[in-house]
């Protein structure tokens, strides 16, 4: 649906060249709800507005649907735009135009009839569980009103790919999790397509089936969720996600831990049907060892089980080792640094 292919944007200033996106090559497929997170200044809003050609890449190419968009004449732009439906961290609605008025705006400038517009507007604020506003204005609105209607107005064109250009970092933490619910509502029922940046671990976590983790306009690591978040590879990507995951003690924990003679600490990570199995007690009893779990928790992501456990080992080493290399061998297991977990 979507391909990067080595794609690069560059401005230059009065005083040196940014390169906003540096050589990012990624594939969103058909039905994808797949986030870009990065801090500010990552570079997520230049690769969105890539897709649409609102930035022209100074290198490599952006594909839709097969076709490289930088060939495209204004009038196939045209075309193409109309369906990719946007929404934005500010709503930017129509101040004096009606909740009806806003969301049938698209399908005016698309020339769609009178009745067509009126039917399609009905559809849509039923869809979105607005239908009693229709004749509201935007100020009459709360930000979580506002934004679904933001959603209404995007899929007014019936659009194949829906950008979300921080859709949800002005919104309170439920109104944030409505709205989300709302759009994977929109990806299941009508198979569109979502790109999504956001800063928020916590919303790829919720929505997304891929990610990409993104710094100084570059792309760090990507892939499924489950796979990132279980095993990330590269700093900043951990950073995010124990923004979300908080599985680290804190340093009084730890060192409560070291004065009752804790020594070496383990981080076990079980996946899948293996993390609801009493694994850990049976290998240490077959072994003659106790564990102790010093911090952890078994939690659902991407409907499967993840578990993640710091635990310590007592009894003689030998047993120790050989618990270990069992555990190996059904799970990622590692020695951490007590002193930053």
């Amino acid at each position: 649906m979507i391909e990067f292919l080595k794609a690069t944007k560059s401005f230059r200033t009065a005083k040196r060249e940014v390169h906003a996106v540096q050589d990012v090559s990624l594939t969103i497929e058909q039905g994808d709800i797949y986030g870009i997170i990065g801090f500010s200044g990552a570079g997520k809003s230049t690769l969105l507005r890539l897709v649409n050609l609102l930035e022209k890449p100074t290198a490599g190419s952006v594909k839709v649907q097969g076709t490289d968009i930088t060939t495209l004449s204004p009038k196939e732009l045209r075309k193409l735009r109309r369906r990719i439906g946007m929404i934005f961290q500010n709503f930017n609605l129509f101040t004096s135009r009606t909740v009806a008025g806003n969301v049938g705006y698209p399908l005016k400038l698309a020339g769609t009839s009178r009745q067509e517009v009126q039917r399609r507007v009905a559809e849509l604020l039923q869809f979105v569980g607005l239908s009693d506003k229709a004749n509201d204005y935007p100020e009459q609105l709360s930000g979580g009103q506002k934004q679904r209607v933001g959603i209404a107005r995007a899929l007014a064109t019936s659009p194949d790919i829906l950008i979300c250009d921080e859709a949800t970092s002005a919104l309170d933490p439920e109104t944030t999790s409505d709205i989300l619910r709302l759009l994977k509502k929109v990806n299941a029922e009508f198979g569109i397509t979502i790109l999504l940046i956001t800063h928020e671990m916590h919303v790829i976590q919720t929505i997304c089936n891929k990610v990409a983790i993104m710094e100084n306009g570059k792309v760090l690591e990507n892939g499924s969720v489950f796979d990132t978040f279980t095993n990330p590879q590269h700093e900043t990507t951990q950073n995010f996600i124990q923004s979300v995951q908080q599985d680290r003690p804190s340093s009084t924990l730890l060192e409560k831990w070291r004065s009752n003679g804790g020594t070496k600490l383990y981080r076990i990570v079980f996946k899948g049907e293996i993390a609801g199995a009493p694994l850990l007690s049976r290998i240490t009893r077959k072994h003659g060892t106790d564990f102790n779990i010093v911090y952890g928790t078994v939690r659902e992501l991407q409907e499967q089980l993840y578990g993640n456990l710091l635990v310590s080992f007592d009894g003689p080493e030998l047993a120790i080792q050989q618990v270990i290399s069992e555990l190996s061998e059904l799970t990622e297991i590692k020695e951490v640094q007590t002193d930053a977990s």
